[in-house]
């Protein structure tokens, strides 16, 4: 069983970065995709970013330019830089990993920004 555990997230002001980490219980190389959702009160879970195997980053148009995923094959763990936060990016944050066989999430870690 594949375990993905967030961290990272807080209460930050508008303008500020906020640093996500996944830290996943195997190689991530294993998986076809690694990436980021995201969801907020009465709303859908939304794809932030994503880097496929062998692919190019994707990002959703409202972060692009602003957040950076990455990732650290050699620690197992996925980044998720957010920069020039907005109240709207205000959500729970989740991991994901795809593999050939099933998809698997973390538990979600909370991002709120206000002032």
């Amino acid at each position: 069983q594949v375990q993905l555990v967030e961290s990272g997230g807080g209460l930050v002001q508008p303008g500020g970065s906020l640093r996500l980490s996944c830290a996943a219980s195997r190689s991530i190389s294993f998986f076809n995709s690694v990436g980021w959702y995201r969801q907020a009160p009465g709303k859908q879970r939304e794809l932030v970013a994503s880097i496929p195997r062998g692919g190019s980053t994707n990002y959703a148009d409202s972060v692009k330019g602003r957040f950076t995923i990455s990732r650290d094959n050699a620690k197992n763990t996925v980044y998720l830089q957010m920069n020039s936060l907005k109240p709207e990016d205000t959500a729970l944050y989740y991991c994901n990993a795809d593999s050939m066989f099933s998809g698997y999430w973390g538990q979600g870690t909370q991002v709120t920004v206000s002032s």
